[in-house]
């Protein structure tokens, strides 16, 4: 049988949030894989916390900035040691001129600024990495713009589409773009629309739905695990999800009405959402 530590359990333990002895269970039968294990305890329908999954121990900030008067947007991800150094005034000022830096290139910032780092990293006394960035650059008629949350902790870069340029000024579509980066900031949604979802995403998901139904009768199970495809996209598919102002709507039909009160095609070009270790 396969040796598995107190830590490798405890990790499963806070991804999950279900019992040590059944985490404990899955990660022998996992052979300690825990992206394996994490799977059989949802088959076995056990409840776990989306908002763990993943989560990583790393502390830091995100950071947006623009440039060219909202030509170009980017958002940057910088991790410390600890979150007494992130809230550093030296180690903010270095992450909002990694920011800056984010908007004049679509390299990496972790391997373009690699001596201003390990500089930083000599002044500080704690290691320092520019984990991610990205950079948008508007085309076409539109708009981008970037929200951060928790203090830093969350950030994200949405851009919108239109046909006219008179559309992309009006104070009407600016708010549409606002409550768009807000959605993404809160929902934590993954893709665009079920379109965008991978092949073998969605099929390990229907795999796991229907091993969780399966002594239920035939002929509904078909119609059990739509449901709960409707209820994973509309979950990680920002198109899909209920808009959090008012979640009667979902995005899509938001984005809908808006374009029908502005005479105009409004669409999500792309997003992107980094959070602090995850």
């Amino acid at each position: 049988m396969t040796d598995i530590s107190a830590e490798t359990v405890r990790k499963l333990r806070e991804a999950t949030n279900v019992s040590m002895m059944e985490c404990k269970k899955a990660l022998v039968e996992a052979g300690g894989d825990l992206e394996k294990a994490t799977v059989i305890l949802r088959k076995r329908g056990m409840s776990i916390a989306a908002s763990k999954a993943g989560r990583a121990a790393n502390q830091g900030l995100v950071a947006a900035a623009s440039a060219e008067g909202g030509r170009i947007h980017a958002l940057v991800e910088v991790n410390c040691e600890t979150d007494f150094v992130a809230r550093n005034a030296t180690f903010q000022e270095f992450v909002r001129k990694m920011a800056e830096k984010a908007c004049s290139t679509d390299g990496s910032l972790g391997e373009l600024c690699r001596d201003e780092t390990a500089a930083k990293v000599a002044e500080i006394g704690e290691n320092i990495v520019v984990r991610r960035n990205v950079r948008y650059v508007l085309s076409g008629a539109g708009a981008a713009a970037s929200y951060v949350h928790l203090g830093g902790k969350v950030g994200v870069l949405v851009e919108l589409g239109c046909d006219n340029e008179t559309t992309a000024a009006n104070p009407a579509f600016r708010e549409l773009l606002r409550d768009i980066t807000l959605q993404v900031a809160a929902s934590n949604p993954r893709y665009l629309s079920p379109a965008d979802v991978p092949e073998n995403v969605a099929a390990s998901e229907r795999e796991i739905y229907a091993s969780q139904v399966k002594d239920k009768p035939v002929q509904v199970v078909g119609k059990i695990v739509e449901g709960k495809m409707k209820k994973f996209y509309s979950e990680v598919c920002l198109l899909d999800q209920p808009f959090i102002k008012e979640p009667k709507i979902t995005v899509a039909a938001l984005i809908q009405s808006k374009g029908r009160e502005l005479g105009d095609r409004i669409s999500v070009r792309r997003f992107v959402r980094y959070q602090v270790g995850a």
